[in-house]
């Protein structure tokens, strides 16, 4: 759930999402809420069997992963990998606290990954390859290392202007000068929000019986409070531009944000802002 305003160099750097890990930790319970119709789609998509070997790329804390464990047993194991070290401390917390033990956890760069050719049967995503620096090359590595007949099941956010959580705080800062737009082909959340690019690019990478469809999500807040906290615990780049302005100036932007989030704050004030992630499954 990485923000607009992220600059590409650091969405595509392990530092980070070292730096990351901890806010995603302290809101994981709000990410579980918001995530779970992803997560649930993905490891539906991939029609487990028991005795499977499931590699997850970019599993962050690890819950769409976790899910997949329980349909693989008896026999099959959870390859649980992230860039971030930090961030499969968080995982492997998480799978403690589950009783899980079918699991191994792994350092692993998606655009490089270090496993045998054809060694894992099904390859897990969510919202990973649009923040890699080579999208194709980790496409590329994901079906060297899947089995013949292996399914890749992957997420990747629609285009900006159906995720107005993300919309919004990238534009109020942008009209502030305090952030630039990521380029149009580098790394960012909607580096694949074309569902046609997204296809074109899982074809060249060589997989096939692509299957494409967005999912509608509702990201749901007691108050702006909370939504304005947790974006700053989640996105370093919107930290940093946020805080490092005086105090009047962060009064502003909050007011400025606030605003903007009016059309999706009830009476009470409660919120329920909009949004749309495309996934996606496909045959090695």
């Amino acid at each position: 759930m990485s923000d607009s305003n992220e600059d590409n160099g650091s969405l595509a750097s392990a530092e980070y999402w070292e730096a990351a890990a901890n806010g995603w930790a302290l809101h994981q319970e709000f990410f579980r809420r918001f995530t779970a119709p992803v997560s649930e789609r993905l490891v539906n998509m991939l029609a487990l069997e028991p005795g499977q070997r499931v590699l997850e790329l970019a599993a962050g804390i690890g819950d769409t992963g976790f899910l997949a464990a329980a349909r693989i047993l008896p026999g099959g194991v959870l390859v649980c990998s992230d860039r971030a070290e930090s961030m499969l401390s968080g995982a492997r917390a998480r799978a403690q606290e589950l009783g899980i033990d079918n699991v191994e956890f792994s350092v692993l760069d998606a655009e490089w990954i270090d496993l045998p050719v054809a060694s894992v049967d099904r390859v897990l995503c969510r919202w990973g390859y649009m923040l890699m620096t080579d999208i194709g090359a980790a496409l590329r590595e994901t079906r060297r290392v899947l089995r013949p007949d292996g399914k890749l099941a992957l997420a990747a956010w629609d285009s900006l202007a159906h995720n107005p959580w993300a919309r919004e705080p990238g534009a109020v800062l942008a009209e502030r000068g305090l952030t630039s737009p990521s380029a149009a082909d580098g790394p960012g959340p909607f580096a694949l929000g074309d569902s046609e690019r997204l296809r074109t690019m899982l074809a060249d990478a060589g997989f096939g019986e692509i299957e494409i469809d967005a999912i509608d999500l509702v990201e749901s807040h007691s108050d702006f409070d909370s939504f304005f906290d947790i974006r700053l615990d989640i996105s370093r780049s919107f930290h940093d531009a946020v805080m490092s302005q005086p105090e009047a100036v962060i009064t502003e932007i909050r007011a400025e944000l606030q605003d903007r989030l009016a059309q999706y704050t009830a009476a009470d004030g409660s919120l329920a802002i909009p949004g749309r992630t495309l996934v996606a499954v496909a045959t090695a």
